[in-house]
């Protein structure tokens, strides 16, 4: 695998599930093509709902995957290794750099059964060669490096609380969030889209709590991360993550 192409790839929107491991030690083929033009302008916001990459700390190292990886978007934050065949393609680039998987495919690769990874042109450009529009790669599912706690993004209105889960480490995908407000049990929510929670209690005016686990069954809990005094549209981070 020496003249293969490196890349780690923080999975934001089509990711496999992990059976109880966050990294996967086999390795599967796929392909990778690449879009959203040499800035990746054209890869922000996806069908994770983070939004401004930029801001919400992915950059440019970005990709989609196909529905074959997708999950219908229940993996949406999973990492993993991507490396292209040098022994199937004459057209890979030595290197090792990370990115993060975020946006829906907006040419059909996602309602594809093939496995493939539709990455942003500078992450891709960092494993093959641009003339060759596609190349093939192999991957395996690893453990995501994220650095600070996780964040929650909190929207919407009273009595519908929609949450945007960001920067979560270890298994990376969220299989399920439990929110807590002062006096208030746990309350399950359900993923609206992407990773866009959502809850229907009343919480306004209450320090806000959450519980999140991963899809390899791992569970966090992060106390009082929103202040009483929380406002829609605001962002909190916690002081804790998966690692």
């Amino acid at each position: 695998m020496d003249q293969m192409a490196m890349l780690l790839l923080l999975l934001s929107l089509c990711a496999s599930r992990l059976d109880g491991a966050a990294a996967q030690q086999y390795w599967t083929p796929a392909t990778a093509t690449f879009y959203g033009g040499s800035d990746a302008s054209g890869t922000m916001g996806g069908s994770c709902g983070y939004g401004d990459l930029y801001s919400a700390g992915y950059g440019t190292q970005t990709t989609a995957l196909s529905t074959a990886l997708y999950g219908g978007g229940a993996s949406c934050g999973a990492c993993y290794l991507v490396t292209c065949d040098a022994s199937r393609t004459q057209y890979c680039k030595p290197g090792s750099p990370s990115v993060t998987v975020n946006y829906g495919d907006p040419n059909g690769w996602c309602n594809s059964p093939q496995q493939h990874f539709h990455m942003s042109q500078p992450a891709w450009e960092t494993i093959g060669v641009y003339q060759a529009g596609i190349v093939p790669v192999n991957y395996r599912r690893v453990s995501c490096q994220r650095s600070g706690g996780i964040r929650f993004g909190i929207s919407d209105h009273d009595y519908f609380e929609l949450v945007t889960i960001t920067n979560v480490g270890g298994a990376g995908a969220v299989a399920a969030v439990w929110i807590m407000g002062t006096g208030t049990d746990w309350l399950a929510m359900s993923r609206n889209w992407g990773e866009n929670w959502q809850s229907g209690a009343y919480l306004t005016g209450k320090a806000l709590s959450f519980k999140e686990q991963t899809d390899d069954g791992k569970v966090v809990v992060a106390y009082n991360v929103a202040p009483a005094n929380w406002q829609f549209g605001s962002t909190y981070q916690a002081s804790v993550n998966f690692y």
